[in-house]
């Protein structure tokens, strides 16, 4: 076995990694687009979590032939006390199998021990999210991840270094040439409103309560975009939160939101409405007060978000969902397909 020299990236060593990396896409074994220099800085030098001691080189007759970049618990905003993630791992054709890739996932876990971490996480909880593209289509892509897809090539190599399976999602995809706002969502919308339930685009001159919903879906999150876009509208402002932006690029102005509304309360939600610059509608969930399942919000609430993407021109849309989540009986009566499977990975430290 070679006697692999395990140490922090240099600046030398990216056009390596390129190489590494593009062999790895042109052969079909990731979805990741190409990568160019200006790519990888921005997101493995320059984003949120990022750190040069994390990003690991395997050294072989004095080139860069395998690499490793992950992230350390406390290194950016929303960072969960004793987690660790890995982000990605690749080694060069000609020196696989020769324990390039155990040696620095050896390392790595080691620095991870040091800094703190008690576990090592492939997850959508990484600040650092990487591009793919939707197998089949024109490029189409989704902006993230979240955890390690089932098809790439090295998630044998996960199981067999000791990461344990979790939660699974499902990457779903629609082409939005030719969508049509179904005559039975009409139907559905006018019965929901016979009971007292509006449903499409909110008015903040309202001032529903939207607290309620979240509190009993029990999510900050949801809280956090209703709160944030609600603002928005009050000041005639773009979100000023950077977690709420497509792209990371701050918005022109207060986005449209789709909601469900009874009794001066909003108990359905979806949005904002808004477009990634590859031409995709941003789809950031949908979300449902538990006492008002089973009526059809949802389905309504999303196939108004696919005619509002339509509206704006968006060109396709993804999204992820659980394996076991019901809501995928929606996106498939839209016309979603499934794409491709992931899975959240963990190991304990």
């Amino acid at each position: 076995m070679p006697d692999f020299i395990i140490r922090p990236m240099e600046d030398r060593d990216i056009p390596a990694i390129q190489v590494i990396w593009n062999e790895t896409v042109d052969a079909g074994e990731t979805l990741y687009y190409p990568l160019t220099e200006a790519y990888f800085r921005k997101k493995f030098l320059l984003g949120d979590g990022c750190g040069r001691e994390n990003l690991l080189v395997a050294e072989a007759d004095g080139k860069a032939v395998a690499f490793l970049h992950g992230v350390a618990p406390g290194t950016f905003a929303l960072a969960r006390p004793g987690k660790s993630y890995l982000t990605c791992m690749m080694t060069a054709r000609a020196w696989r199998s020769q324990g390039a890739g155990t040696a620095l996932l050896a390392r790595f876990k080691e620095q991870m021990r040091n800094r703190g971490a008690e576990t090592l996480g492939v997850s959508s909880l990484n600040p650092v999210q990487l591009d793919w593209r939707i197998p089949g289509t024109p490029g189409h892509d989704h902006n993230n991840m979240p955890g390690a897809d089932l098809q790439c090539a090295g998630y044998g190599f996960l199981e067999k270094a000791g990461f344990v399976p979790g939660h699974q999602e499902m990457a779903m995809y629609r082409n939005l040439s030719g969508y049509v706002l179904p005559p039975a969502i009409r139907g559905l919308q006018a019965r929901l409103a016979s009971e007292g339930v509006y449903t499409g685009p909110y008015d903040v001159s309202w001032n529903c309560d939207f607290e309620t919903m979240c509190r009993n879906v029990g999510s900050d999150y949801w809280r956090d975009v209703l709160r944030t876009e609600t603002d928005a509208w009050k000041q005639n402002a773009p979100n000023a939160d950077p977690r709420m932006w497509a792209d990371g690029v701050r918005p022109k102005g207060p986005r449209a939101l789709l909601t469900a509304v009874h009794g001066g309360r909003i108990v359905g939600f979806t949005g904002p409405v808004d477009l990634q610059r590859s031409g995709r509608g941003w789809f950031t969930g949908i979300c449902t007060d538990p006492g008002y399942e089973r009526r059809g919000i949802a389905t309504v609430l999303f196939n108004l978000l696919m005619d509002a993407f339509v509206r704006e021109n968006a060109q396709f849309t993804t999204l992820f969902t659980g394996t076991d989540n019901h809501a995928q009986k929606i996106y498939l009566s839209a016309g979603l397909k499934p794409v491709r499977s992931f899975v959240q990975m963990s190991m304990k430290l």
